[in-house]
């Protein structure tokens, strides 16, 4: 088993690993850690625990100590620069006249480095400006180009829940979301209603897709044939969650009626594929490709960050 701490530099965001060594750290403690690009001041979002040893990718950063006054006074100082050299960015941005937008600004904790956070349809030539802000800040510059996604995390917001954004509130990772997602869990197909504020799909369809996963393999597909006490029938529609499926049936006079089974009351006879295509994906079929095509980029895009 391996002690460690987790540590959160963004609220939300990432929780990272740290060796605490001999120190006792609690839950909300700041901290200053020591990362690949040197000090740090975080959040502890994990207590001192043990964990097994596989789960942790070594070899662990350490924690330098936790933080004091001194260091508290450091971060609240590095904060106001980072308004004062939004400002100053966003002024060079425009008298080098590049078709980006600056969406944030962080300083590292010792100030060896100052990112600045920008967005953009393509690529952009800002050598020149990353001069003049050197020469400014007396610092390294580094731009680094985000997407949409965590641009709209930056800005804040509400989604049309009503409730804060999660990427703003509690997600600390984008995880991969499909068309397919929203066709198995019976959401509409209209791009508009399945697109959160950042234009992508919306995070939330992760959420149940794994439930939703585990019960289609066992419930039947609209158009299957099931036996049911009342005899045999068609599938019109499936409730997925509740397991409810609504069965059309032919009665002794041969008139058609429906009622509804729990899937464990009835036998299927006769299972179909589900490659249809329902009248609003074909109306959207377009719009959707193309949102399918922006969420495969910014997968791409992701893993090459990451690496």
């Amino acid at each position: 088993m391996k002690t460690i701490v987790g540590v959160r530099f963004k609220k939300p965001g990432k929780i990272y690993f740290f060796d605490p060594g001999d120190l006792k750290i609690t839950n909300k403690d700041f901290v200053i850690v020591e990362t690949s690009q040197g000090e740090e001041y975080g959040e502890v979002a994990i207590a001192n625990r043990s964990i097994p040893e596989e789960k942790v990718v070594a070899p662990l950063k350490k924690v330098i100590r936790i933080a004091n006054k001194k260091d508290r006074k450091t971060y609240e100082e590095n904060k106001e620069k980072e308004k004062e050299a939004f400002k100053i960015c966003q002024k060079k941005i425009q008298e080098h006249k590049l078709d980006m937008t600056l969406t944030d600004v962080e300083f590292k904790f010792d100030k060896s480095k100052v990112l600045f956070y920008f967005t953009a349809d393509g690529r952009i030539d800002f050598r020149d400006l990353v001069k003049d802000l050197a020469a400014i800040f007396k610092t390294r510059i580094e731009l680094r180009q985000i997407g949409v996604r965590d641009e709209i995390k930056r800005i804040g917001g509400n989604g049309i829940c009503g409730r804060e954004l999660c990427c703003c509130s509690f997600l600390g990772n984008f995880e991969t979301v499909s068309i397919k997602m929203a066709k198995e869990q019976n959401m509409s197909l209209n791009p508009s209603k399945i697109s959160g504020n950042c234009g992508r799909l919306m995070c939330c369809l992760k959420y149940e897709q794994d439930v939703y996963e585990e019960k289609l393999k066992r419930l039947p597909k609209i158009g299957a044939i099931v036996k049911t006490e009342d005899g045999e029938g068609v599938v019109d529609s499936v409730e997925t969650l509740k397991e409810r499926i609504r069965v059309k049936l032919k009665d002794s006079e041969g008139e058609y009626f429906y009622k509804k089974y729990d899937s464990k009351d009835i036998k299927i006879i006769k299972n179909v594929s589900n490659d249809s295509i329902d009248p609003e994906e074909k109306k959207h079929m377009k719009e959707l490709q193309e949102l399918e095509k922006l969420e495969k980029m910014d997968e791409t895009k992701a893993k090459e960050d990451e690496i």
